[in-house]
């Protein structure tokens, strides 16, 4: 079975690069820092109309039909370029909320006790399985009030008078956005990978570049070993659908989303920690993304329950009361 990605799967993740290079350059994203993370409605539009968040629709209902390994591409390049707003909710509300597909309506999502991301310019919230609109949905923000994101691209509420833990998406949507998140994470660790290795090449000290410097080394290379296993597991479970897998690879995306900018900085210097940098924006998106869909100990506790659920082959030498051959 050949796991390496198709040239149309090629193509599509070369043309979503090529497209957020010409429409989300770091121009646009330092100026969407500055207004506050307030979504660029015509930005969304375009995104709809490159077929973003219709991917998965069938043709018949004006999609691209395609299916979920070819969404987390699409997702990991977002994350790569710190594409904001409500992405893997109206990503999957296409089809369930009228104008999402297109990208007319800026779907967000109640996900457990976190706050809510942009809620303010929501057009729908999903709480569950039911999506808010008109009324229900005015009455909804007006009981939320504003606090404080780490991540400047992230506006968040937190809504007053819930009882209990929500889902942000019912059913096997929980699983898929847990998925489409990690995907976004995998992306921020690639990059700030190829930033970091990009900086110990052209930043000199003592005469030699510092990646010259076999401690810099060992952080490039630990960032990689840390993207390439968090890539293979995100792809196989986009190819299974299976929640356990979802789960090991949003812990591993996770992981390596973190862990990846806080090594960039550290390579960075001082230069790493100052506002005129983007390594700062990947390690307050990645902190987020990493408590959003199936967060640590959820993801843990899945991966856990699958791993004791497993049982040898009772033809296997694993099998109890059989011996090593």
């Amino acid at each position: 079975m050949d796991f390496q990605l198709s040239d149309d799967q090629r193509a599509l993740r070369s043309g979503m690069r090529g497209l957020l290079d010409a429409v989300f350059d770091r121009d646009r994203m330092r100026a969407a820092v500055e207004r506050g993370g307030t979504l660029d409605r015509s930005l969304w539009r375009e995104l709809g109309a490159a077929g973003f968040f219709a991917l998965r629709l069938p043709e018949e209902a004006g999609g691209v039909g395609l299916g979920l390994p070819e969404a987390v591409l699409l997702f990991e390049e977002a994350g790569r370029a710190l594409l904001p707003g409500p992405l893997v909710a109206t990503h999957l509300a296409a089809g369930l909320v009228k104008g999402a597909a297109e990208g007319e309506t800026v779907v967000t999502a109640v996900d457990g006790d976190l706050p809510v991301a942009h809620l303010a310019e929501a057009d729908a919230v999903l709480v569950g399985a039911d999506a808010l609109v008109g009324e229900p949905l005015r009455a909804f923000v007006a009981a939320a009030r504003p606090v404080r994101s780490m991540d400047p691209l992230t506006p968040l509420h937190r809504v007053a008078g819930r009882t209990g833990p929500t889902q942000a998406h019912s059913g096997a949507l929980h699983y898929e956005g847990a998925l489409l998140t990690a995907a976004e994470q995998l992306g921020s660790a690639a990059r700030t990978t190829e930033t970091a290795v990009q900086h110990a090449g052209a930043r000199e000290q003592f005469g030699s570049p510092i990646g010259s410097f076999q401690a810099v080394k060992h952080l490039c290379a630990d960032m990689l070993a840390r993207t390439e296993p968090a890539r293979a597991a995100v792809y196989a479970a986009a190819v299974t659908g299976d929640p356990v897998e979802i789960a090991a690879a949003k812990l591993l995306a996770d992981e390596a989303a973190v862990r990846n900018a806080r090594d960039c900085l550290q390579i960075h210097g001082g230069m790493g920690f100052t506002w005129e940098a983007d390594v700062h924006l990947h390690l307050k998106r990645a902190w987020l993304r990493s408590a959003a869909g199936l967060g640590g100990a959820a993801a843990e506790e899945l991966l856990a329950a699958g791993l004791g659920a497993a049982r040898p082959d009772p033809g296997s030498s694993a099998a109890p009361g059989r011996g090593a051959p």
